[in-house]
């Protein structure tokens, strides 16, 4: 393989993980989303996505909830006490045992798989 293919290769790779991050991010549960609009629940990811570090991160979901908490108070809804967990797949239906750990139904090796 050549420098420049390789170099290709590379770019790709990192080009597709880097929308497989955005996308990700697009999916992820947002605490109160029930109680927002479609526009206030784009800006609260793009202010999720502009946090640098994840102190910021975790004071843009802090502040988040209290608002939550605040607007459900007023509708007169009950939302849980805690935010949702973050980060380990958990907005993507990936609870304990889920994902690709081969635990559930279909997963595993079998015949004539990776022989």
């Amino acid at each position: 393989m050549t420098k420049n293919t390789l170099k290709i290769t590379l770019s790709a790779i990192a080009l597709g993980l880097m929308a497989s991050a955005a996308s990700f991010a697009a999916d992820a549960p947002i605490y109160g989303s029930q109680l927002m609009t479609n526009q206030e629940r784009i800006e609260h990811r793009n202010k999720m996505q502009a946090a640098k570090t994840a102190e910021e991160r975790e004071q843009v979901r802090l502040q988040h909830h209290e608002q939550m908490q605040l607007r459900a108070k007023e509708q007169g809804v009950t939302l849980p006490d805690t935010p949702p967990a973050q980060g380990g797949g958990q907005g993507r239906g990936m609870g304990p045992g889920g994902g690709m750990g081969g635990m559930g139904p279909g997963g595993g090796m079998g015949p004539g798989r990776n022989r």
